[in-house]
């Protein structure tokens, strides 16, 4: 019989359809296009605080019509964008 190889690549990783846009985010969920209207207040909400509260988060979800997972990942990416415009500006 032929050996078995040790660890076979996962076919996530390298199929086609997984290529360098995936995210690797939620499987099913496709990108959200926040709305001009949206980035404006989440940009509004983010000057003032950086780190939101659950009920700003609550708050915004409702009035945004997105998730709250929506918008902690919004607030996640927002600050690490920040953190590298600022270590470019450096």
């Amino acid at each position: 019989p032929h050996p078995v190889p040790a660890a076979a690549p996962s076919p996530r990783r390298s199929s086609p359809e997984h290529g360098a846009e995936a995210g690797g985010g939620v499987p099913g969920r496709p990108r959200t296009k926040f709305s001009a209207a949206q980035l404006q207040e989440l940009e509004r909400s983010f000057r003032e605080q950086r780190y939101i509260g659950a009920s700003e988060k609550r708050r915004l979800a409702a009035a945004l019509n997105l998730s709250q997972s929506q918008i902690k990942t919004w607030f996640q990416n927002r600050r690490m964008k920040f953190k590298r415009q600022t270590q470019d500006a450096r």
